[in-house]
Protein backbone atom coordinates (compact mmCIF):
# COMPACT_ATOMS: atom_id res chain seq x y z
CA UNK A 1 0.00 0.00 0.00
CA UNK A 2 1.14 3.58 -0.65
CA UNK A 3 2.09 5.81 2.25
CA UNK A 4 0.35 9.16 2.65
CA UNK A 5 3.83 10.67 2.72
CA UNK A 6 4.13 9.96 -1.03
CA UNK A 7 0.88 11.83 -1.76
CA UNK A 8 2.19 14.77 0.29
CA UNK A 9 5.42 14.76 -1.70
CA UNK A 10 3.37 14.75 -4.90
CA UNK A 11 1.40 17.79 -3.73
CA UNK A 12 4.65 19.58 -2.88
CA UNK A 13 6.01 18.95 -6.38
CA UNK A 14 2.76 20.07 -7.97
CA UNK A 15 2.96 23.33 -6.04
CA UNK A 16 6.35 24.00 -7.61
CA UNK A 17 5.23 23.18 -11.18
CA UNK A 18 3.58 25.84 -13.34
CA UNK A 19 2.82 23.96 -16.56
CA UNK A 20 -0.60 22.34 -16.86
CA UNK A 21 0.72 19.47 -19.01
CA UNK A 22 3.51 18.79 -16.53
CA UNK A 23 0.99 18.56 -13.68
CA UNK A 24 -1.23 16.20 -15.68
CA UNK A 25 1.70 13.94 -16.54
CA UNK A 26 2.95 13.81 -12.93
CA UNK A 27 -0.50 13.00 -11.48
CA UNK A 28 -1.17 10.36 -14.16
CA UNK A 29 2.05 8.52 -13.33
CA UNK A 30 1.24 8.64 -9.63
CA UNK A 31 -2.33 7.32 -9.98
CA UNK A 32 -1.33 4.50 -12.30
CA UNK A 33 1.03 2.99 -9.73
CA UNK A 34 -1.54 2.97 -6.89
CA UNK A 35 -3.59 0.00 -5.77
CA UNK A 36 -7.18 0.27 -7.04
CA UNK A 37 -8.53 0.67 -3.51
CA UNK A 38 -6.27 3.70 -3.00
CA UNK A 39 -7.23 5.58 -6.16
CA UNK A 40 -10.55 7.00 -4.93
CA UNK A 41 -9.02 8.33 -1.71
CA UNK A 42 -5.96 9.78 -3.44
CA UNK A 43 -8.16 11.58 -6.00
CA UNK A 44 -10.40 13.15 -3.37
CA UNK A 45 -7.50 14.16 -1.12
CA UNK A 46 -5.58 15.59 -4.06
CA UNK A 47 -8.21 18.25 -4.75
CA UNK A 48 -9.02 19.01 -1.11
CA UNK A 49 -12.35 17.18 -0.99
CA UNK A 50 -11.46 14.21 1.23
CA UNK A 51 -15.00 12.90 1.78
CA UNK A 52 -17.28 11.13 -0.71
CA UNK A 53 -19.70 13.65 -2.23
CA UNK A 54 -22.70 11.47 -1.40
CA UNK A 55 -22.36 11.75 2.39
CA UNK A 56 -23.90 14.64 4.30
CA UNK A 57 -21.57 14.53 7.30
CA UNK A 58 -18.76 17.07 7.59
CA UNK A 59 -15.41 16.99 9.38
CA UNK A 60 -16.21 20.12 11.44
CA UNK A 61 -12.68 20.49 12.75
CA UNK A 62 -11.73 24.07 13.61
CA UNK A 63 -8.53 25.83 12.63
CA UNK A 64 -7.40 26.22 16.23
CA UNK A 65 -7.70 22.46 16.76
CA UNK A 66 -5.74 21.78 13.57
CA UNK A 67 -2.94 24.12 14.66
CA UNK A 68 -2.76 22.46 18.07
CA UNK A 69 -2.54 19.01 16.49
CA UNK A 70 -0.02 20.13 13.90
CA UNK A 71 2.44 20.90 16.71
CA UNK A 72 1.75 17.68 18.61
CA UNK A 73 4.73 15.54 19.52
CA UNK A 74 5.38 12.72 17.05
CA UNK A 75 4.93 9.14 18.14
CA UNK A 76 8.02 7.04 18.76
CA UNK A 77 6.33 4.18 16.95
CA UNK A 78 7.30 4.02 13.28
CA UNK A 79 3.92 3.39 11.74
CA UNK A 80 3.34 5.94 8.95
CA UNK A 81 -0.26 6.04 7.66
CA UNK A 82 -1.21 4.99 4.14
CA UNK A 83 -3.37 7.00 1.73
CA UNK A 84 -6.30 4.64 2.21
CA UNK A 85 -5.94 4.75 5.98
CA UNK A 86 -6.04 8.56 6.00
CA UNK A 87 -9.16 8.59 3.84
CA UNK A 88 -10.95 6.04 6.00
CA UNK A 89 -9.91 7.89 9.18
CA UNK A 90 -11.38 11.17 7.92
CA UNK A 91 -14.61 9.45 6.90
CA UNK A 92 -14.96 7.91 10.37
CA UNK A 93 -14.23 11.29 11.99
CA UNK A 94 -16.94 12.94 9.89
CA UNK A 95 -19.48 10.36 11.04
CA UNK A 96 -18.87 11.05 14.75
CA UNK A 97 -21.88 12.82 16.26
CA UNK A 98 -23.69 13.33 19.53
CA UNK A 99 -22.49 14.46 22.93
CA UNK A 100 -18.75 15.03 23.11
CA UNK A 101 -18.37 14.71 19.32
CA UNK A 102 -15.84 17.52 19.03
CA UNK A 103 -13.45 16.01 21.58
CA UNK A 104 -13.80 12.55 20.07
CA UNK A 105 -13.06 13.95 16.60
CA UNK A 106 -10.01 15.74 17.97
CA UNK A 107 -8.76 12.64 19.75
CA UNK A 108 -9.13 10.47 16.67
CA UNK A 109 -7.44 12.99 14.39
CA UNK A 110 -4.62 13.35 16.93
CA UNK A 111 -3.97 9.60 16.83
CA UNK A 112 -3.46 9.96 13.08
CA UNK A 113 -1.39 13.14 13.03
CA UNK A 114 1.17 11.98 15.61
CA UNK A 115 2.22 9.34 13.07
CA UNK A 116 2.98 11.96 10.41
CA UNK A 117 5.98 14.03 9.41
CA UNK A 118 5.77 17.83 9.23
CA UNK A 119 5.27 17.64 5.45
CA UNK A 120 2.38 15.21 5.83
CA UNK A 121 0.75 17.29 8.55
CA UNK A 122 0.94 20.43 6.46
CA UNK A 123 -0.76 18.83 3.48
CA UNK A 124 -3.35 16.99 5.57
CA UNK A 125 -4.44 20.31 7.07
CA UNK A 126 -4.65 21.84 3.58
CA UNK A 127 -6.84 18.92 2.49
CA UNK A 128 -9.14 19.27 5.49
CA UNK A 129 -9.46 23.04 5.00
CA UNK A 130 -9.85 22.70 1.24
CA UNK A 131 -7.17 25.24 0.34
CA UNK A 132 -4.63 23.22 -1.64
CA UNK A 133 -2.98 26.06 -3.60
CA UNK A 134 -1.14 23.67 -5.91
CA UNK A 135 -3.14 24.27 -9.08
CA UNK A 136 -5.05 20.98 -9.15
CA UNK A 137 -8.82 21.05 -9.17
CA UNK A 138 -11.68 18.86 -10.34
CA UNK A 139 -11.31 19.93 -13.98
CA UNK A 140 -7.62 19.13 -14.16
CA UNK A 141 -8.14 15.76 -12.47
CA UNK A 142 -10.75 14.85 -15.10
CA UNK A 143 -8.16 15.74 -17.75
CA UNK A 144 -5.71 13.41 -16.02
CA UNK A 145 -8.19 10.55 -16.23
CA UNK A 146 -8.92 11.19 -19.90
CA UNK A 147 -5.17 11.18 -20.52
CA UNK A 148 -4.73 7.85 -18.70
CA UNK A 149 -7.57 6.22 -20.66
CA UNK A 150 -6.82 7.96 -23.97
CA UNK A 151 -10.46 8.99 -24.21
CA UNK A 152 -12.25 12.30 -24.59
CA UNK A 153 -12.79 14.75 -21.76
CA UNK A 154 -16.51 14.55 -22.61
CA UNK A 155 -16.61 10.81 -21.85
CA UNK A 156 -14.99 11.33 -18.46
CA UNK A 157 -17.21 14.33 -17.72
CA UNK A 158 -20.35 12.34 -18.57
CA UNK A 159 -19.27 9.47 -16.33
CA UNK A 160 -18.60 11.95 -13.52
CA UNK A 161 -22.04 13.56 -13.81
CA UNK A 162 -23.76 10.15 -13.81
CA UNK A 163 -21.73 8.77 -10.89
CA UNK A 164 -21.41 12.01 -8.92
CA UNK A 165 -18.17 11.29 -7.04
CA UNK A 166 -14.74 12.13 -8.43
CA UNK A 167 -13.12 9.37 -6.36
CA UNK A 168 -15.45 6.66 -7.69
CA UNK A 169 -14.91 7.85 -11.28
CA UNK A 170 -11.13 7.66 -10.79
CA UNK A 171 -11.39 4.19 -9.24
CA UNK A 172 -13.62 2.97 -12.07
CA UNK A 173 -11.31 4.45 -14.70
CA UNK A 174 -8.19 2.78 -13.31
CA UNK A 175 -9.95 -0.51 -12.64
CA UNK A 176 -12.20 -0.90 -15.67
CA UNK A 177 -10.52 1.21 -18.29
CA UNK A 178 -11.90 3.20 -21.18
CA UNK A 179 -14.62 0.74 -22.14
CA UNK A 180 -16.17 0.81 -18.66
CA UNK A 181 -16.05 4.61 -18.40
CA UNK A 182 -17.65 5.07 -21.82
CA UNK A 183 -20.41 2.60 -20.93
CA UNK A 184 -21.47 4.21 -17.63
CA UNK A 185 -25.26 4.36 -17.46
CA UNK A 186 -27.82 6.00 -15.20
CA UNK A 187 -28.79 3.78 -12.28
CA UNK A 188 -31.82 4.12 -10.04
CA UNK A 189 -30.70 4.89 -6.44
CA UNK A 190 -27.29 6.14 -7.57
CA UNK A 191 -27.54 9.94 -7.24
CA UNK A 192 -26.40 12.12 -10.12
CA UNK A 193 -25.86 15.82 -10.58
CA UNK A 194 -28.82 17.96 -11.72
CA UNK A 195 -28.75 20.05 -14.88
CA UNK A 196 -28.21 23.75 -14.24
CA UNK A 197 -29.44 26.93 -15.92
CA UNK A 198 -27.72 30.09 -17.10
CA UNK A 199 -28.91 33.60 -16.41
CA UNK A 200 -31.01 35.06 -19.21
CA UNK A 201 -28.94 37.83 -20.79
CA UNK A 202 -31.34 39.50 -23.21
CA UNK A 203 -34.89 38.39 -23.97
CA UNK A 204 -35.07 40.28 -27.24
CA UNK A 205 -31.83 38.69 -28.40
CA UNK A 206 -33.12 35.21 -27.58
CA UNK A 207 -36.19 35.52 -29.76
CA UNK A 208 -34.29 37.40 -32.47
CA UNK A 209 -31.41 34.93 -32.81
CA UNK A 210 -33.45 31.78 -32.13
CA UNK A 211 -36.94 32.51 -33.49
CA UNK A 212 -38.78 29.58 -32.02
CA UNK A 213 -41.04 28.59 -29.17
CA UNK A 214 -39.78 28.07 -25.64
CA UNK A 215 -41.40 26.43 -22.67
CA UNK A 216 -41.67 28.76 -19.70
CA UNK A 217 -41.95 27.20 -16.23
CA UNK A 218 -42.38 28.69 -12.78
CA UNK A 219 -39.07 28.91 -10.90
CA UNK A 220 -40.12 28.13 -7.35
CA UNK A 221 -38.01 29.13 -4.35
CA UNK A 222 -37.17 25.71 -2.99
CA UNK A 223 -34.68 22.85 -2.79
CA UNK A 224 -33.74 20.85 -5.87
CA UNK A 225 -34.25 17.08 -5.59
CA UNK A 226 -33.98 13.93 -7.67
CA UNK A 227 -36.65 11.34 -6.92
CA UNK A 228 -35.66 7.70 -7.50
CA UNK A 229 -38.38 5.06 -7.65
CA UNK A 230 -37.71 1.32 -7.95
CA UNK A 231 -37.85 -2.01 -6.16
CA UNK A 232 -36.73 -0.38 -2.88
CA UNK A 233 -39.52 2.18 -3.05
CA UNK A 234 -39.11 5.98 -3.10
CA UNK A 235 -35.72 7.48 -2.28
CA UNK A 236 -35.01 11.20 -2.60
CA UNK A 237 -31.60 12.87 -3.05
CA UNK A 238 -30.61 16.53 -2.72
CA UNK A 239 -28.56 18.43 -5.26
CA UNK A 240 -25.56 17.66 -3.00
CA UNK A 241 -26.26 13.95 -3.67
CA UNK A 242 -27.24 13.29 -0.04
CA UNK A 243 -30.24 11.09 0.65
CA UNK A 244 -32.94 13.07 2.49
CA UNK A 245 -35.85 10.61 2.22
CA UNK A 246 -36.43 10.19 5.95
CA UNK A 247 -36.55 13.95 6.52
CA UNK A 248 -39.45 14.51 4.13
CA UNK A 249 -42.12 11.81 4.66
CA UNK A 250 -44.84 14.17 3.38
CA UNK A 251 -43.02 14.48 0.03
CA UNK A 252 -42.64 10.70 -0.18
CA UNK A 253 -46.42 10.41 0.28
CA UNK A 254 -46.99 12.90 -2.55
CA UNK A 255 -44.80 10.79 -4.82
CA UNK A 256 -46.68 7.60 -3.94
CA UNK A 257 -50.02 9.32 -4.50
CA UNK A 258 -49.24 11.13 -7.75
CA UNK A 259 -46.70 8.93 -9.60
CA UNK A 260 -47.78 5.69 -11.29
CA UNK A 261 -45.89 2.50 -10.36
CA UNK A 262 -42.70 2.39 -12.45
CA UNK A 263 -38.92 2.46 -12.25
CA UNK A 264 -37.86 6.05 -12.80
CA UNK A 265 -35.78 9.09 -11.84
CA UNK A 266 -37.59 12.44 -11.68
CA UNK A 267 -36.24 15.96 -11.31
CA UNK A 268 -38.11 18.46 -9.18
CA UNK A 269 -38.17 21.09 -6.48
CA UNK A 270 -39.54 21.06 -2.93
CA UNK A 271 -41.00 24.25 -1.46
CA UNK A 272 -42.29 25.07 2.00
CA UNK A 273 -45.92 26.22 1.97
CA UNK A 274 -48.44 27.54 4.46
CA UNK A 275 -51.70 25.76 5.23
CA UNK A 276 -53.34 27.55 2.30
CA UNK A 277 -50.69 26.24 -0.09
CA UNK A 278 -48.92 29.59 -0.53
CA UNK A 279 -45.10 29.42 -0.78
CA UNK A 280 -43.08 30.31 2.31
CA UNK A 281 -39.57 31.86 2.30
CA UNK A 282 -36.68 29.53 1.54
CA UNK A 283 -35.38 29.90 5.10
CA UNK A 284 -38.52 28.14 6.38
CA UNK A 285 -37.66 25.17 4.21
CA UNK A 286 -34.25 24.91 5.85
CA UNK A 287 -35.90 24.28 9.21
CA UNK A 288 -37.03 20.92 7.86
CA UNK A 289 -33.45 20.01 7.03
CA UNK A 290 -31.56 20.94 10.17
CA UNK A 291 -30.61 17.32 10.71
CA UNK A 292 -30.73 14.80 7.94
CA UNK A 293 -32.84 11.74 8.79
CA UNK A 294 -34.66 13.58 11.58
CA UNK A 295 -38.20 14.77 10.99
CA UNK A 296 -38.74 18.38 12.10
CA UNK A 297 -41.85 20.50 12.01
CA UNK A 298 -43.71 18.26 9.54
CA UNK A 299 -47.10 19.67 10.53
CA UNK A 300 -45.93 23.24 11.16
CA UNK A 301 -44.03 23.51 7.86
CA UNK A 302 -45.69 21.35 5.17
CA UNK A 303 -43.83 20.76 1.91
CA UNK A 304 -45.04 20.79 -1.66
CA UNK A 305 -43.37 18.88 -4.50
CA UNK A 306 -43.16 20.18 -8.06
CA UNK A 307 -41.84 17.85 -10.78
CA UNK A 308 -40.48 19.26 -14.05
CA UNK A 309 -38.32 16.60 -15.74
CA UNK A 310 -37.64 12.88 -16.11
CA UNK A 311 -34.22 11.30 -16.66
CA UNK A 312 -34.93 7.58 -16.72
CA UNK A 313 -37.98 5.36 -17.17
CA UNK A 314 -38.25 1.56 -17.00
CA UNK A 315 -34.80 0.79 -18.40
CA UNK A 316 -34.58 3.69 -20.86
CA UNK A 317 -32.21 6.65 -20.43
CA UNK A 318 -34.03 9.83 -21.42
CA UNK A 319 -31.43 12.56 -20.94
CA UNK A 320 -30.47 12.67 -24.64
CA UNK A 321 -34.09 13.05 -25.78
CA UNK A 322 -35.62 16.49 -26.50
CA UNK A 323 -37.44 18.32 -23.72
CA UNK A 324 -40.82 17.84 -25.42
CA UNK A 325 -40.34 14.06 -25.62
CA UNK A 326 -39.28 13.86 -21.98
CA UNK A 327 -42.30 15.91 -20.91
CA UNK A 328 -44.74 13.62 -22.75
CA UNK A 329 -43.28 10.66 -20.90
CA UNK A 330 -43.48 12.64 -17.65
CA UNK A 331 -47.17 13.42 -18.17
CA UNK A 332 -47.90 9.72 -18.69
CA UNK A 333 -46.74 8.77 -15.20
CA UNK A 334 -47.17 11.94 -13.06
CA UNK A 335 -50.52 13.51 -12.24
CA UNK A 336 -51.02 17.26 -12.92
CA UNK A 337 -51.22 18.06 -9.18
CA UNK A 338 -47.43 17.98 -8.81
CA UNK A 339 -46.32 19.07 -12.30
CA UNK A 340 -44.72 22.51 -12.46
CA UNK A 341 -46.95 25.23 -14.00
CA UNK A 342 -45.74 25.96 -17.53
CA UNK A 343 -46.69 27.67 -20.78
CA UNK A 344 -45.44 27.93 -24.36
CA UNK A 345 -44.02 31.40 -25.04
CA UNK A 346 -43.34 32.88 -28.48
CA UNK A 347 -42.36 36.47 -27.73
CA UNK A 348 -40.90 38.83 -25.14
CA UNK A 349 -44.44 39.91 -24.27
CA UNK A 350 -45.43 36.29 -23.56
CA UNK A 351 -42.45 35.90 -21.24
CA UNK A 352 -43.15 39.11 -19.35
CA UNK A 353 -46.79 38.14 -18.87
CA UNK A 354 -45.85 34.69 -17.58
CA UNK A 355 -43.14 36.15 -15.29
CA UNK A 356 -45.71 38.46 -13.76
CA UNK A 357 -48.06 35.55 -13.02
CA UNK A 358 -45.15 33.54 -11.52
CA UNK A 359 -44.15 36.38 -9.17
CA UNK A 360 -47.79 36.88 -8.11
CA UNK A 361 -48.01 33.17 -7.27
CA UNK A 362 -45.05 33.46 -4.89
CA UNK A 363 -42.39 32.05 -7.22
CA UNK A 364 -39.02 33.79 -7.56
CA UNK A 365 -39.08 33.88 -11.35
CA UNK A 366 -39.37 31.62 -14.38
CA UNK A 367 -37.29 29.22 -16.45
CA UNK A 368 -37.13 29.25 -20.24
CA UNK A 369 -36.34 25.87 -21.79
CA UNK A 370 -35.54 24.98 -25.38
CA UNK A 371 -38.11 22.51 -26.66
CA UNK A 372 -35.38 20.52 -28.43
CA UNK A 373 -32.97 20.68 -25.48
CA UNK A 374 -31.26 17.65 -23.96
CA UNK A 375 -30.80 17.12 -20.21
CA UNK A 376 -27.10 17.50 -19.39
CA UNK A 377 -26.38 16.51 -15.76
CA UNK A 378 -24.06 18.78 -13.84
CA UNK A 379 -23.74 21.34 -16.63
CA UNK A 380 -24.87 24.95 -16.81
CA UNK A 381 -26.28 25.33 -20.31
CA UNK A 382 -28.19 27.93 -22.34
CA UNK A 383 -30.75 25.23 -23.07
CA UNK A 384 -32.20 26.37 -19.73
CA UNK A 385 -32.38 30.06 -18.89
CA UNK A 386 -33.50 31.55 -15.59
CA UNK A 387 -35.22 34.90 -15.23
CA UNK A 388 -35.67 36.51 -11.81
CA UNK A 389 -37.12 39.82 -10.76
CA UNK A 390 -33.70 40.85 -9.36
CA UNK A 391 -30.07 40.10 -10.25
CA UNK A 392 -28.51 37.56 -7.88
CA UNK A 393 -25.29 35.57 -7.53
CA UNK A 394 -24.52 32.54 -5.41
CA UNK A 395 -21.31 33.39 -3.56
CA UNK A 396 -19.13 31.89 -0.82
CA UNK A 397 -18.32 33.53 2.53
CA UNK A 398 -14.53 33.39 2.96
CA UNK A 399 -14.06 36.03 5.72
CA UNK A 400 -16.21 37.90 8.20
CA UNK A 401 -15.75 41.00 10.34
CA UNK A 402 -16.86 41.39 13.94
CA UNK A 403 -19.81 43.76 14.19
CA UNK A 404 -20.27 46.85 16.32
CA UNK A 405 -23.20 48.76 17.77
CA UNK A 406 -26.32 46.61 17.60
CA UNK A 407 -24.26 43.84 15.94
CA UNK A 408 -21.58 43.68 18.65
CA UNK A 409 -20.68 40.05 19.43
CA UNK A 410 -21.68 38.79 15.98
CA UNK A 411 -19.67 38.12 12.84
CA UNK A 412 -21.88 40.31 10.72
CA UNK A 413 -19.98 41.73 7.74
CA UNK A 414 -19.35 38.96 5.24
CA UNK A 415 -16.67 38.89 2.55
CA UNK A 416 -18.24 37.34 -0.54
CA UNK A 417 -16.24 35.38 -3.11
CA UNK A 418 -16.85 33.77 -6.49
CA UNK A 419 -15.34 30.39 -7.36
CA UNK A 420 -12.54 30.23 -9.91
CA UNK A 421 -12.59 26.76 -11.54
CA UNK A 422 -9.25 27.49 -13.24
CA UNK A 423 -7.41 27.75 -9.92
CA UNK A 424 -9.78 25.99 -7.53
CA UNK A 425 -9.74 29.13 -5.35
CA UNK A 426 -12.20 31.87 -4.40
CA UNK A 427 -11.97 35.55 -5.38
CA UNK A 428 -13.59 38.23 -3.21
CA UNK A 429 -15.93 40.63 -5.01
CA UNK A 430 -17.53 42.46 -2.09
CA UNK A 431 -18.90 42.30 1.41
CA UNK A 432 -22.21 42.99 3.12
CA UNK A 433 -24.00 42.89 6.45
CA UNK A 434 -27.44 43.42 4.96
CA UNK A 435 -30.30 40.97 4.63
CA UNK A 436 -30.13 38.88 7.82
CA UNK A 437 -32.27 38.78 10.95
CA UNK A 438 -30.84 38.74 14.49
CA UNK A 439 -31.54 35.00 14.65
CA UNK A 440 -29.59 34.47 11.42
CA UNK A 441 -26.69 36.66 12.63
CA UNK A 442 -26.44 34.48 15.72
CA UNK A 443 -26.62 31.22 13.77
CA UNK A 444 -24.06 32.19 11.14
CA UNK A 445 -21.62 33.54 13.76
CA UNK A 446 -21.59 30.16 15.48
CA UNK A 447 -21.19 28.34 12.16
CA UNK A 448 -18.39 30.60 10.89
CA UNK A 449 -16.44 30.21 14.13
CA UNK A 450 -16.57 26.45 13.61
CA UNK A 451 -15.03 27.06 10.16
CA UNK A 452 -12.39 29.52 11.41
CA UNK A 453 -8.90 29.06 9.97
CA UNK A 454 -7.32 32.34 11.05
CA UNK A 455 -7.94 35.80 12.53
CA UNK A 456 -6.37 39.22 12.07
CA UNK A 457 -7.57 42.14 14.21
CA UNK A 458 -11.36 42.18 13.69
CA UNK A 459 -11.51 39.88 10.60
CA UNK A 460 -11.96 36.11 10.85
CA UNK A 461 -10.86 33.97 7.90
CA UNK A 462 -12.99 30.87 7.40
CA UNK A 463 -12.96 27.68 5.40
CA UNK A 464 -14.97 28.26 2.18
CA UNK A 465 -18.16 26.35 2.86
CA UNK A 466 -21.23 28.56 3.34
CA UNK A 467 -22.92 29.59 0.09
CA UNK A 468 -25.36 32.52 0.09
CA UNK A 469 -27.57 34.01 -2.58
CA UNK A 470 -26.74 37.70 -2.95
CA UNK A 471 -28.87 40.35 -4.66
CA UNK A 472 -26.99 43.37 -6.01
CA UNK A 473 -27.57 46.57 -7.90
CA UNK A 474 -24.48 46.69 -10.08
CA UNK A 475 -21.01 45.23 -10.66
CA UNK A 476 -18.20 47.77 -10.61
CA UNK A 477 -14.45 47.81 -11.24
CA UNK A 478 -12.45 47.78 -8.02
CA UNK A 479 -8.87 48.39 -6.98
CA UNK A 480 -9.65 47.08 -3.51
CA UNK A 481 -10.09 43.43 -4.49
CA UNK A 482 -7.62 41.28 -6.44
CA UNK A 483 -10.53 40.12 -8.60
CA UNK A 484 -10.79 43.68 -9.92
CA UNK A 485 -14.55 43.72 -9.39
CA UNK A 486 -16.97 44.67 -6.62
CA UNK A 487 -20.71 44.38 -6.03
CA UNK A 488 -22.74 47.52 -5.34
CA UNK A 489 -25.69 47.39 -2.93
CA UNK A 490 -25.07 43.71 -2.08
CA UNK A 491 -27.64 42.05 0.18
CA UNK A 492 -27.91 38.41 1.30
CA UNK A 493 -31.30 37.01 0.32
CA UNK A 494 -30.94 33.40 1.43
CA UNK A 495 -28.55 30.70 2.61
CA UNK A 496 -27.85 28.07 -0.05
CA UNK A 497 -27.01 25.17 2.25
CA UNK A 498 -28.00 22.84 -0.58
CA UNK A 499 -24.94 23.98 -2.54
CA UNK A 500 -21.31 23.09 -2.09
CA UNK A 501 -18.80 25.97 -2.39
CA UNK A 502 -17.51 24.91 -5.79
CA UNK A 503 -21.10 25.04 -7.09
CA UNK A 504 -21.22 28.81 -6.48
CA UNK A 505 -21.15 31.24 -9.40
CA UNK A 506 -17.74 31.59 -11.01
CA UNK A 507 -15.57 34.67 -11.28
CA UNK A 508 -15.80 34.21 -15.05
CA UNK A 509 -19.60 34.57 -14.80
CA UNK A 510 -19.18 37.73 -12.69
CA UNK A 511 -16.86 39.21 -15.33
CA UNK A 512 -19.33 38.31 -18.08
CA UNK A 513 -22.13 40.08 -16.22
CA UNK A 514 -19.89 43.09 -15.63
CA UNK A 515 -19.24 43.48 -19.36
CA UNK A 516 -22.89 42.77 -20.19
CA UNK A 517 -23.91 45.89 -18.24
CA UNK A 518 -22.28 48.12 -20.85
CA UNK A 519 -24.38 46.98 -23.76
CA UNK A 520 -27.01 49.46 -22.61
CA UNK A 521 -24.82 52.08 -20.92
CA UNK A 522 -21.30 53.40 -21.37
CA UNK A 523 -18.41 51.87 -19.47
CA UNK A 524 -16.13 53.98 -17.30
CA UNK A 525 -12.88 52.04 -17.31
Amino acid sequence: MTYFRELSQLCERLRELSGRKDKISLIARFLKRLEISEVKWASRLLIGRPLPESIDEELNIGYTTLMELRNAQSSLITDPPTIEEVGEYLLRIAKISGQGARERKKSMLASLIVRMTDLERRWLIKMIIGEMQHGVNEGLLLEVLSEILNTTRESIQRAYTLIGDIGEVARLALEGGRQIIESVKIMVYRPLKPMLAEECEDLEEIFRDHPSEYMAEYKVDGARVHIHIGEEGVRIFSRRLNEITQSIPDVVEQVREHVKPCRTILDGEIVAVDHNGRPLPFQMLLRRFKRIREVNNVKDIPLKLYVFDILYLDGEELIDLPYTTRWRKLENIVSPEILIPRKIVRSVEDVEEFLKSAIESGSEGIMLKRLDGRYIPGKREKLWLKIKSAETLDLVIVQADWGYGRRTGWLSNYHLAAYNPETGGYEIIGKTFKGLSDEEFEWITKKLLELKIGEEEYTVRVRPEIVVEVAYGEIQKSRKYLSGLALRFARITKFRLDKRPWEADTIQEVRRRYLKQFEKKSAYL
